[in-house]
């Protein structure tokens, strides 16, 4: 007797026949779930490059913010005596006033000399103490009429200067760094009629 090598067909298990068919070689559902991966991974993706975008307008916000506090900050630090370098100006006017009506006779004479001088000094004082603290006396007499410093008063005809030239200063103007504390009230030239 011959023996033949037959395959052999024995019954299947009942554990193995109980497989969910998600495990089972199925190659549409491979197909199927490759896809659903790579959506995911786009979708992923997105939400990474929103998130990366998300956070560098915060960092510019943030920068933008800091720069804003650092100017008010500076801004605060300059102009903190705005309110009381305007109210010390006339002040100013004033002693400039005393100063500029002081007779020659009264200033050479022996008993006044004193008091002329302290009041010089004391205008001197003024005017190095305005000067530590950025405030300086605008610039006017013989200077073409500039509206962001100056204010014109009245008009003066004459011959003897350009049309627009500043002639008169009424009141001195003044400014605290760059800004303007006063303008300078000033008379400007203009042709005769």
């Amino acid at each position: 007797m011959e023996q033949t090598d037959k395959p052999s067909c024995e019954p299947v298990p009942d554990e193995i026949q109980d497989v969910p068919e998600q495990f089972l070689d199925n190659g549409d559902e491979e197909a199927g779930e490759e896809e659903s991966v790579d959506d995911a991974l786009a979708s992923l993706r997105e939400d990474l490059a929103a998130a990366k975008q998300d956070v560098l307008y915060a960092r510019a916000e943030t920068q933008n913010v800091r720069r804003r506090m650092e100017k008010d900050i500076s801004d605060a630090r300059n102009y903190a005596a705005t309110s009381f370098a305007r109210d010390i100006l006339s002040v100013a006017d004033n002693l400039a006033r005393a100063v500029d009506s002081i007779p020659d006779t009264l200033r050479e004479d022996e008993k006044m000399k004193g008091l002329v001088t302290g009041i010089e000094a004391t205008q001197r004082e003024l005017e190095k103490v305005f000067k530590g603290h950025g405030i300086e006396r605008v610039p006017a007499m013989g200077l073409p009429l500039d509206p962001n410093h100056h204010q014109a008063m009245m008009e003066v005809p004459t011959d003897e200067h350009e049309p627009g030239t500043v002639i008169q200063e009424m009141q001195a103007g003044w400014t605290i760094k760059d800004r303007l504390l006063r303008p300078a009230m000033v008379g400007v030239a203009k042709k005769p009629d």
